[in-house]
């Protein structure tokens, strides 16, 4: 699984090298960051099902007409896949925040997830929406602590951007 850590080492051996002063130095970065990291994933497993349940509700009431006839969320059967997904993606962020990096994003998640809500018809759009709104919720100090918030700010981001 890919981290800052293993990617720096692997970029060094690639090389034939020793890690650089300032591999080094992105390498402590990522371990002084591990607290507020591991912070933010044990407070978003300790209530993943209310996020996942507040951000896939924030989707259909943003895009209510999902519920049509021919949409993605047109039964409850395809409504609850929605929400499988959302859950998909924090249990990923979750990983990700423990590994410190975006391997885990990017081997279960990133590569072709725009493609296969293509072929599928279902709008990207609307899970960055749930990815927004939980953003936007954050509320230092009442979820987490302010360097956690930010860790977990930064995997949401990337997480919508990936997807816009």
């Amino acid at each position: 699984m890919k981290s800052v850590i293993t990617t720096t080492i692997s970029a060094a051996d690639a090389a034939g090298r020793f890690p650089s002063s300032s591999d080094l130095e992105s390498i402590q970065g990522n371990i002084q960051r591990a607290d507020a990291r591991l912070e933010a994933a044990e407070k978003l497993g300790g209530n993943h099902e209310a996020v996942v349940t507040e951000a896939g509700d924030t989707c259909f009431a943003k895009y209510p007409y999902l519920k049509n006839s021919g949409e993605a969320g047109e039964n409850q059967e395809k409504v609850a896949k929605c929400y499988r997904d959302i859950d998909h993606y924090m249990r990923l962020i979750n990983y990700s925040l423990v590994v410190g990096g975006t391997g885990p994003l990017d081997e279960w998640a990133i590569a072709g997830a725009r493609e296969v809500y293509r072929a599928l018809n279902l709008p990207s759009g609307a899970y960055v929406a749930a990815f927004l709104f939980t953003r936007d919720r954050l509320c230092v100090p009442r979820d987490m602590s302010a360097q956690a918030g930010v860790e977990f700010s930064t995997a949401l981001d990337y997480v919508i951007n990936s997807l816009s």
